[in-house]
């Protein structure tokens, strides 16, 4: 058997049992042994590999909330506030102005050949804009024949012109809750959470989605993850259906693919009942791979935030907005969390607002009651508003926690000043509380909703910067190791995966992160431009795309 020794300036091994360390041994694609060049000769014969002698390793990062469409997403265009890079590096610099996404629309439709085909484009977000909200008289503007359809930047609403409204059938007469409307009842173009967009929806053939099970995109996909230094990631929207599961197959049947993939199951239009669908993900267990690992349930309780489509409790949104949208009412919520868990599946519930925290904790506590289960790992996805007394509660109950630090940053700005106000803002995506509770924790870009990269997550958790440069809620900073764990072992925790990643150590697979700097000594707000180098999956060397 072939043993490779890797040696680095420094192993950050995330293992309290043996911090750092300057050399690793693989084989099989697995770490055999972890220590100094003295502890490697206890292997017997190796090749000893000194290429990232000068750099830093560390665990491949974990990517506990993402969706795999983020690569095929850039099939269309972008329109988003903060400037994005897209998979083949070119940045696409931020529309600042309604006038600014027109103009950028309209100059892709001047260039589609298919007169009939529709404009697809995503990223957009009105909170940035003041009180005005996109309506079909903008639209109409790009085009009054083709679809023209933008998805917001948390894929909880979108908007189109009135071609689109008119080939989806949504009309005044349409009796959808989230289609809002001009006050003389005509649908305006905005269409909020995933009732309201599923005629526009089938209208595209669900285009955007589709992107998530393309090979192509896929690829992206991984392209995207290696420039972030993730070499586990979550695609948490994912019906598992022959077609998706046959894709994620191919691409990580591929020794040189470098992302292990872990889709949780949904089905977003009900065309399966929990039954089906939990024979499908056990189907699906029995056909992963080392690359890809079935049996999380994703399900989805209210909207977002800065959508105001969000369950609150009193005293709701800081601008009088009207409380948000259940995705899922509250009985029909629990039920989905009695059954699945009873079927012996690990539970992945999107919760924005604190109103939706309290009724799938209730959830949870009612399914445990019913059917005792240790250990079960049942993750609250975004929790963004969870107040102390719902930690304390997560932490009876073993719930994780996978929070939405990114938010603090794109989003901070905009929560205390209109959608929270000061004192909610300062508590949310509360990871100092979290750790304090004893709450299993992971953070999450939510990719594409804000860009992969983990150590920028790190970077947000780590100091609370909104992007005017406040700060929001010093009392919940963690310490720059918390926020490692939490990018690596916590979320490998969260995804029932930490036997296997998230940290370096004998028997885990050989999967690093390589670096050009020890995160853990340079200060705290340079820990988002720390340079990623490449990673190594299986124990295999991958140069970052574009590198020989």
């Amino acid at each position: 058997m072939t043993v490779t020794v890797f040696q680095a300036r420094k192993i950050l091994t995330m293992n309290p049992q043996q911090p750092e360390a300057t050399h690793v041994a693989v084989r099989d694609g697995r770490v055999l042994a972890v220590g100094d060049l003295d502890r490697m000769l206890s292997v017997g014969r190796f090749t000893l590999d000194d290429r990232y002698a000068d750099k830093v390793l560390m665990p491949g990062l974990v990517e506990g909330h993402s969706h795999l469409m983020a690569g095929g997403l850039w099939m269309f265009t972008f329109v988003g506030y903060h400037a994005r890079t897209s998979p083949d590096g070119k940045v696409w610099e931020g529309c600042r102005d309604f006038d600014e996404v027109i103009a950028r629309l309209a100059e892709f439709e001047r260039g589609m050949a298919d007169p009939k085909a529709p404009l697809l484009a995503w990223g957009f977000d009105p909170i940035f804009f003041g009180t005005e909200r996109m309506t079909v008289e903008h639209l109409d503007r790009v085009s009054t024949t083709r679809p023209v359809v933008v998805l917001h930047a948390s894929q909880h609403l979108m908007n189109v012109n009135r071609a689109a409204l008119a080939q989806a059938g949504i009309t005044r007469d349409t009796d959808i809750e989230g289609v809002a409307r001009f006050p003389d009842g005509e649908p305006n173009g905005e269409l909020q959470e995933f009732a309201a967009m599923f005629p526009i929806t089938r209208l595209t053939g669900n285009v955007f989605r589709v992107t998530g099970s393309d090979p192509k995109c896929l690829r992206m996909f991984g392209q995207m993850a290696q420039l972030a230094g993730v070499t586990t990631a979550t695609d948490l929207v994912n019906d598992l259906s022959d077609g998706n599961h046959a894709a994620l197959a191919e691409v990580t049947a591929d020794p040189d693919f470098p992302v292990r993939f872990v889709p949780a199951y949904i089905s977003m239009d009900g065309a399966m009942n929990r039954a089906q669908g939990g024979e499908r993900i056990r189907a699906r267990q029995a056909a992963g791979n080392d690359k890809l690992h079935y049996g999380l349930v994703k399900i989805v309780a209210d909207g977002s935030i800065q959508g105001f489509t969000a369950r609150l409790r009193w005293p709701g949104y800081h601008n009088g907005a009207p409380n948000g949208i259940w995705i899922l009412p509250p009985a029909e919520l629990k039920a989905a969390i009695k059954d699945f868990h009873a079927q012996g599946f690990q539970l992945h519930i999107h919760t924005n607002g604190d109103e939706a925290t309290e009724v799938a904790l209730d959830g949870i506590e009612e399914a445990l009651a019913a059917h005792p289960r240790w250990d079960h790992r049942h993750t609250l996805q975004h929790c963004q508003m969870a107040d102390e007394a719902q930690f304390r509660r997560m932490a009876r109950l073993g719930v994780c926690a996978n929070l939405f630090a990114n938010h603090l940053y794109y989003w901070g700005d905009a929560h205390r000043e209109l959608t929270m106000g000061p004192d909610r803002a300062f508590r949310m995506d509360a990871c100092a509380t979290a750790l304090r509770h004893g709450v299993p924790m992971a953070i999450h870009s939510d990719a594409p909703i804000t860009p992969l990269g983990p150590l920028f997550t790190a970077w947000c958790a780590v100091n609370r910067l909104t992007s005017s440069g406040r700060q929001l809620g010093t009392a919940e900073c963690i310490p720059v190791a918390d926020a490692l764990h939490a990018i690596t072992m916590g979320a490998a925790f969260t995804l029932s995966m930490d036997h296997l990643v998230g940290s370096v150590e004998i028997g885990k697979f050989a999967d690093f992160c390589v670096l050009d700097e020890d995160p853990l000594a340079v200060a705290p707000e340079r820990l988002k431009d720390v340079g990623i180098a490449g990673t190594v999956i299986g124990g295999r060397p991958l140069p970052l795309p574009g590198q020989a």
